[in-house]
């Protein structure tokens, strides 16, 4: 099994848990207001890619919690990301389409359903946090949530989705550094969160905690830099969104500013950063190098 294979293999074998664990949580349809649940159930099980939780249950079980313990957080995580995309395929914001290769959900149901639902999610995903672990200390649940929190606030994804947009109505003067603040917020800072809650709820040292930090800077930069080369040279079939329409709204992007080849030199750099952090995290048959590998090389 090649490296990337391993990060793949974990992913798969965690799904179904996670799967489990989103049904759980999500009001079923049949209760009231049911198709406000229906509407949150169809964006959270779109069949999206599960980074996020499959990050908190690898950081955790690399600092030695059980996945029971890990599995309510990893699913708050994954309600509040998905309603983070809900609210960005608005036609305020992005306006798009297809999300997850399906309609996206106020094209299946209609607007105000999906900034409820997205509301509704975000909701949803901060009081598991504050309940979940229930037999974790009440501190350390205060803990997630304020983390969490900044992570999807001002000075992170909300933040930099703003920074986002003002970039398409004039590109900054400093855009290379504005380019890296945007991304750091609107992606890297809650991929980072999903890997410090579960060093929160393993009980890791703050040094711990710091490094894994570090290297989660590196993995998001990594994901969002490879998802502005795939918006240039991917397809709607392997994206399963539109692509291109980063340059068709003149979005601050990698390969916008730098151009491919420098954005593909960018995402090898990050990733020779990542793992000489990467080697002095706990290693459970290099999973970490292994997720490294495999955002170099994703191809959706």
């Amino acid at each position: 099994m090649s490296a990337a294979g391993t990060w793949q293999a974990f992913v798969t074998a965690a799904r179904a848990a996670i799967e489990r664990e989103l049904d759980r949580r999500l009001p079923p349809e049949s209760e009231r207001p049911g198709r406000l649940h229906a509407a949150m159930r169809y964006s959270v099980f779109a069949g999206g890619k599960r980074l996020r939780p499959a990050l908190v249950l690898a950081a955790g079980e690399a600092f030695g919690a059980g996945r029971e313990r890990l599995l309510a957080p990893a699913a708050a995580v994954e309600l509040i990301h998905t309603y983070s995309l809900v609210h960005d395929d608005l036609p305020a914001l992005d306006d798009d389409d297809l999300r997850r290769g399906r309609p996206t959900l106020h094209r299946r149901f209609d607007e105000a359903t999906a900034i409820l639902a997205g509301d509704a999610l975000l909701t949803l995903g901060l009081t598991l946090l504050a309940l979940e672990p229930a037999e974790a200390e009440a501190g350390r649940r205060a803990r997630a949530v304020a983390l969490v929190g900044e992570a999807a606030g001002t000075g992170g994804m909300i933040g930099g989705q703003e920074e986002d947009l003002e970039a398409e109505r004039a590109w900054p003067a400093d855009a290379a550094r504005a380019l890296e603040r945007i991304h750091r917020g609107k992606t890297g800072a809650l991929l980072v969160a999903s890997l410090r809650l579960g060093a929160i709820h393993a009980g890791a040292s703050v040094a711990e905690e710091t490094l894994l930090t570090r290297f989660g800077e590196r993995v998001g930069l990594m994901f969002q830099v490879a998802d502005d080369i795939l918006d240039v040279e991917g397809s709607a079939g392997e994206l399963g969104k539109t692509p291109g329409k980063d340059a068709e709204a003149r979005k601050l992007t990698w390969p916008g500013l730098h151009g491919l080849a420098a954005s593909h030199a960018k995402l090898a750099e990050l990733a020779a950063e990542a793992r000489s952090f990467a080697a002095s995290l706990p290693e459970a048959g290099g999973l970490f190098r292994s997720l490294i590998d495999f955002l170099s090389s994703r191809d959706h």
